[in-house]
């Protein structure tokens, strides 16, 4: 069997979830890639599924959050070496949502949280690198 990221190219979703405030959830991951680094929520897209709709539903199924409304902010690509990954992401970002977060997935990531952007926690991930540089440019 083969799986993406690994056997080939793999295709993920990512979300920048910002408060009101300015800060944005952050997540520390338990698995390759990047394990023990600081992201935002995300995961694969799943054969026949829309980009923006697997960046909200990875985003529920992670922190319990209710997402509305996504906006595209930006693609990313990562070859991660030391795990032997090739992912290509899509990442967008909302301030529509519901809830307080929850780790509701304890099995993949270690703790969630809200962060300034300017200082979050390390190490950051790619992608969350990524995302946050795009962020700033925007403000």
């Amino acid at each position: 069997m083969t799986k993406p990221g690994i056997d080939f190219p793999g295709v993920g979703a990512g979300l920048v979830i910002l408060r009101d405030d300015g800060k944005v959830l952050l997540c520390r991951r338990m698995k390759a890639p990047e394990a023990g680094f600081w992201s935002i929520v995300g995961g694969k897209v799943d054969l026949m599924e829309l980009s923006a709709d697997a960046a909200r539903r990875e985003a529920e199924e992670e922190s319990g959050l209710r997402i509305g409304k996504v906006e595209f902010l930006c693609a990313a690509e990562e070859i991660t070496e030391a795990d032997r990954q090739h992912w290509i992401s899509m990442i967008y970002v909302t301030r529509d949502f519901i809830g307080e977060p929850t780790l509701m997935e304890p099995d993949k990531l270690s703790e969630i949280g809200w962060f300034d952007p300017k200082n979050p926690p390390r190490p950051l991930s790619a992608f969350c690198v990524k995302a946050l540089a795009q962020l700033a440019n925007q403000r």
